[in-house]
């Protein structure tokens, strides 16, 4: 297929652009570059041999967007072009919505004027909200607490009520949790802006002495070390998950999560992190976050069953990794 993947140069996208050249699919990809370099597009080359051709432009931008499928007939699109951090989603809704939401209506709609409509959407688990269901599968309810939670569960009711508009579309949503690792040649993995917001950049960052230590919010939780569970997964293989969902699509609206199935600490992370490189990880205890639950992570038991897909990678990968990358992208 020749796919159209938004967001293409950023952490996730970057991934699944090697996963799906390396699958033999033609690849193009758009990005606004605001949380990603440009830079991506070559590495992707280095490891697979074909660099794929980069637009530097938004999807709220519908010129751009009529002039990419103009010059290329897509078969579908991967979309992951949206903002996602927490804090800044609560302190800037309007900017959220109107990127997110209104990115993807723009999306959506270009899609319709050229007549592609199969898309494999990046979705989040945080639609899931607080819950005390565990593992979460996909039937679970939808209760998102935070304002970028509420946007991905808002694009998510809007594909799938274009899908029962109209039996053309087809489009699967991908709820995944929490993302860790990079790729093996080191060259692309996960770069934040600011103070990272989650935990293995973190992790990283003070490997590397960029912060002095890594601050471990809640102990008193009621797992085995008393530390926050949560199911990391290593980026390859979500990767590989969404080229699984684009070859498996049908019309329709069909909606996976991507998880291991099991929960790790943020104890078991330091400690793997710690074996996987020999670094130590200096920590301090702090109190916990409002609204953290003490567990969480996901059946992913559908994703094996129709997609045939799994996570294969070890804490010890998503570890070493993680830091393969980190440690030659803040030492260059």
């Amino acid at each position: 297929m020749k796919v159209l993947v938004t967001g293409g140069t950023g952490y996730i996208g970057s991934h699944t652009a090697v996963a799906l050249i390396e699958a033999g699919h033609e690849t193009i990809l758009l990005d606004d570059l605001s949380n990603s370099r440009e830079e991506v597009r070559d590495f992707i080359g280095q490891i697979t041999g074909v660099t794929p051709q980069l637009y530097v432009g938004d999807v709220l931008d519908a010129g751009l967007l009529d002039k990419v499928f103009t010059e290329h007939t897509f078969d579908a699109v991967i979309h992951f072009a949206a903002k996602k951090s927490v804090p800044e989603s609560a302190a800037e809704p309007l900017k959220y919505y109107e990127n997110n939401v209104s990115g993807t209506i723009s999306l959506c709609q270009a899609m319709k004027r050229h007549g592609c409509k199969k898309m494999v959407f990046s979705s989040s688990a945080t639609v899931y909200g607080i819950t005390s269901e565990e593992p979460i599968a996909e039937d679970a309810p939808l209760s998102p607490y935070n304002v970028y939670g509420n946007t991905k569960y808002v694009m998510e009711m809007m594909l799938q009520d274009l899908c029962a508009s109209d039996g053309d579309w087809s489009v699967t949503l991908l709820r995944y949790f929490n993302p860790i690792g990079a790729h093996d040649s080191g060259l692309i993995g996960e770069v934040p802006t600011g103070v990272p917001g989650n935990l293995m950049p973190y992790i990283t960052q003070v490997a590397a002495g960029i912060r002095p230590h890594l601050n471990v919010t809640g102990t008193d939780y009621n797992t085995p070390d008393g530390t926050g569970v949560r199911d990391y997964i290593h980026v390859v293989d979500l990767a590989k998950g969404h080229v699984k969902a684009l070859d498996k699509a049908t019309p329709g609206c069909a909606i996976y999560n991507l998880g291991t199935g099991a929960g790790f600490s943020v104890m078991q992370i330091i400690k793997g992190f710690e074996a996987a490189t020999g670094i130590g990880v200096p920590y301090v205890e702090c109190p916990r976050r409002a609204g953290d639950l003490a567990s969480y992570f996901a059946d992913p038991s559908k994703a094996k069953r129709e997609l045939g897909w799994e996570a294969e990678r070890s804490i010890e990968d998503m570890c070493r990794t993680s830091w393969a990358f980190a440690e030659k992208y803040y030492r260059k």
